[in-house]
């Protein structure tokens, strides 16, 4: 029997592209021939979205890729997420286990109610956000935010989870008290069926969420995230989803900072 190590090189890059991005990388530390076929264009092309040229071309990212190896445009999208699309409200990234697609869609693309002065300020530049600008709350007696984002342009048969990126400033309020969250396909209805809650504010929870799904957790990016709900995503070019949360009693909402709403392969 022939040991891998006597195939050709480009046999082994094939049989590696069959594997993931972590066993490449695995496969790298074996020997010199291992990196050389680890490293290649074939194996990190398979690891790719099918449509990453497409995605790249209407980005920031466009006039550079092509300079880019394979292997370092995976490595690049996986740690540094990119802005897309004509306006640049959204951010592109891959998974770097799998090499899915990530989203998430910052504020503009967000349907908030009364989003605008003077219960909401659109503060541009801010510190830490990815965005042009970022949707900053005054003050408002009736919180909800929806996020609405088509299902062709995610990963197919992959199961996603849905996260609402924010910050709290030191004086917000009403953010303890419980906030109503679900996530849903276009043509489920309003039903309240998948709907459970959480708390964004953990300084003082009001009651205190069942599991750690209804906790904010602290984001390496520096802002804060809180799990909206999960989805299998299995609706080819016909599908959109609805990410969607709402305060569930009228109190006055103020000092919270929205990023987005972002979308990630369920680790």
């Amino acid at each position: 029997m022939v040991g891998m190590g006597m195939l050709p090189e480009e046999c082994i890059s094939y049989i590696i592209s069959f594997t993931s991005p972590m066993d490449a990388c695995r496969s790298a530390r074996v020997c010199r021939l291992f990196r050389s076929a680890a490293d290649s264009d074939v194996v990190w092309e398979r690891f790719l979205p099918h449509d990453i040229l497409q995605i790249l071309s209407d980005s920031d990212l466009a006039s550079s890729m092509h300079w880019l190896s394979k292997k370092k445009l995976f490595f690049r999208l996986s740690h540094c997420p990119i802005l897309v699309g004509g306006d640049r409200n959204r951010s592109f990234a891959i998974d770097k286990r799998s090499g899915k697609k990530c989203y998430m869609s910052g504020a503009r693309r967000l349907s908030i109610a009364r989003g605008n002065a003077p219960y909401w300020q659109w503060i541009q530049k801010w510190r830490q956000s990815r965005f042009y600008d970022v949707a900053k709350l005054d003050h408002v007696w009736w919180f909800k935010i929806v996020g609405r984002i088509e299902t062709n342009i995610l990963s197919q048969k992959t199961t996603y989870t849905a996260y609402f990126v924010y910050k709290l400033e030191e004086n917000s309020s009403g953010f303890h008290l419980p906030i109503t969250k679900r996530v849903y396909f276009k043509g489920q209805g309003e039903s309240n069926r998948d709907e459970s809650t959480c708390t964004l504010d953990i300084r003082d929870p009001t009651p205190p969420p069942l599991d750690r799904h209804n906790l904010p957790q602290v984001r390496g990016d520096g802002w804060m995230e809180i799990e909206i709900g999960e989805f299998y995503n299995d609706c080819g070019d016909a599908g959109l989803v609805i990410c969607r949360l709402y305060g569930l009693r009228a109190v006055l909402y103020s000092g919270i900072v929205v990023e987005g709403i972002e979308l990630r392969p369920k680790a």
